[in-house]
């Protein structure tokens, strides 16, 4: 099999090693004159970053770079990446990177010829349709992680640092128009971000998997997304050159992003208060909470997660599955808790808040409440 492909579900897709060389002809297609690479600081001055600058500039596209973006991206590089692409008189957005610059370019983009302030879009009822469509600049999205997928998302995670909350900024036209999937780009992740990483594309699927709403689509994907995890992020944590491994890891991310159209749970309920106010990594933190809201939830999933297993080969059902969630996080490094993970006075209060004001409670099987998420968030101490 040949790990290349040109696909268009759910945007058009690049997909496959040394893609990349087509960045500055995803421009083109997207319309995009005047890009300005959305980063973070760490990946700007690596070399996969200046190769992708390097091949923008020899195509007459420019050599603009914005990299202000923190690992939870916020409100003050929003106005900051904002500022610059509108001084520099931006036509379109490459964003490049793992979660936090692919979100934080997507919502320059986004927010471009908006006039209303930044929280009035987000992901709330009908909030999108405030909007000017005619403003929403074109995305071309290259991932350097498979993980957070949201090079096929059309939403964008921004922290508001004022009340530390993770606040989702949706509009259908965040979707990339162009992606370039290539796995040579993750080839430089350490073991623990491609565990951390790999585990949130793994949290993405087992969480729409979950998901009580109807979406067969999306259920086919988030199984198969699983096995492709289950099968190859080992493989990627041992050898981090294994390309094979990296490839499929990336497809999962994109499977993942693309499959909890169907819902998120109480993973990254929980999740996103965690990072938000304690600045965890979070696909760390989704794999730190997904055994415990495994258990949670078995009233509800029991006999769809019994399918699964038998599915990814894995005897015992439900309890095999929940076993090889065990198995893997500790065969990863995973923190077995909150606290392990670097969390030492924790306020329950403040997280159980948060979780409950999440939108992802409403694609968890088991309504969340007040009364049962507390001891929940209590077994993750």
């Amino acid at each position: 099999m040949t790990l290349t492909g040109t696909w268009s579900y759910p945007t058009a897709i690049r997909f496959g090693a040394g893609r990349i060389a087509e960045l500055a002809d995803a421009c083109k297609t997207a319309g995009i004159t005047r890009p300005l690479l959305v980063t973070d600081r760490g990946l700007a001055g690596m070399e996969i970053t200046q190769t992708a600058i390097g091949l923008l500039d020899a195509a007459g596209l420019g050599r603009a770079m914005f990299s202000e973006v923190d690992p939870n991206p916020n409100e003050v590089n929003v106005t900051a990446g904002l500022k610059t692409y509108r001084d520099g008189g931006h036509d379109g957005v490459v964003a490049f990177g793992g979660g936090s610059g692919l979100d934080l370019g997507k919502v320059l983009a986004f927010m471009a010829g908006q006039t209303r302030p930044l929280w009035d879009f987000e992901d709330i009822g009908d909030w999108w349709t405030r909007a000017d469509p005619a403003g929403i600049h074109p995305i071309v999205a290259v991932p350097t992680t498979a993980g957070t997928g949201s090079e096929v998302g059309r939403a964008g995670v921004i922290t508001n640092s004022e009340t530390a909350e993770k606040k989702i900024i949706f509009h259908p036209k965040m979707l990339p128009t162009q992606v370039i999937c290539d796995p040579e780009l993750t080839m430089g992740m350490p073991p623990a971000i491609t565990a951390g990483t790999g585990l949130d594309a793994f949290a993405h699927c087992v969480e729409a998997f979950s998901s009580p709403h109807y979406h067969p689509m999306s259920q086919g994907m988030a199984l198969e997304g699983m096995r492709l995890v289950k099968d190859y992020l080992p493989r990627a944590y041992a050898d981090g050159a294994d390309l094979e491994a990296r490839a499929h890891l990336m497809s999962a991310a994109a499977m993942g992003a693309t499959a909890f159209q169907k819902g998120l749970g109480a993973i990254h309920a929980i999740s996103h208060p965690v990072g938000a106010i304690y600045h965890t990594h979070h696909g760390t933190t989704n794999a730190v909470c997904m055994p415990a809201v495994l258990q949670f939830n078995r009233p509800a999933i029991e006999h769809r997660f019994d399918q699964a297993a038998a599915y990814l080969g894995l005897t015992g059902g439900y309890t095999g599955f929940c076993t090889f969630v065990d198995d893997l996080n500790a065969s990863l490094n995973i923190p077995p808790t909150l606290t392990a993970l670097g969390i030492k006075t924790f306020d329950i209060d403040r997280v159980l808040a948060g979780a409950l004001k999440d939108p992802s409670t409403g694609g968890n099987p088991i309504p969340m409440t007040a009364e049962n998420t507390r001891p929940l968030i209590e077994s993750l101490i």
